[in-house]
């Protein structure tokens, strides 16, 4: 019942939120010099390389680029499921 309120009465900051998120996301990569073309082919190299050594995720799989002052730092959240063997073992 509070929810439907809170979205009546224009409270919801979950848009808000999401939209600042975005906004933030782009300064990051204009600030990177990185366009979201690079960062998926980068993403896509990371999974090929890691693959070789651990079972993972990749559904779930997230690589950002996060800004703190005047750095910037590539952030990867790669789930593992498990370790493999030998290097390049299905």
């Amino acid at each position: 019942m509070l929810e439907f309120i809170t979205k009546l009465f224009g409270r919801d900051n979950g848009s808000k939120n999401v939209a600042k998120e975005r906004l933030r996301l782009v300064l990051v990569h204009d600030r990177a010099s990185i366009s979201p073309q690079m960062l998926e082919s980068l993403k896509l190299d990371l999974i090929q390389v890691i693959s070789n050594y651990m079972i993972i995720d990749e559904a779930n799989l997230e690589v950002n680029l996060d800004s703190s002052g005047s750095t910037v730092a590539l952030v990867a959240n790669i789930p593992v499921k498990g370790m493999k063997r030998n290097a390049g073992d299905a």
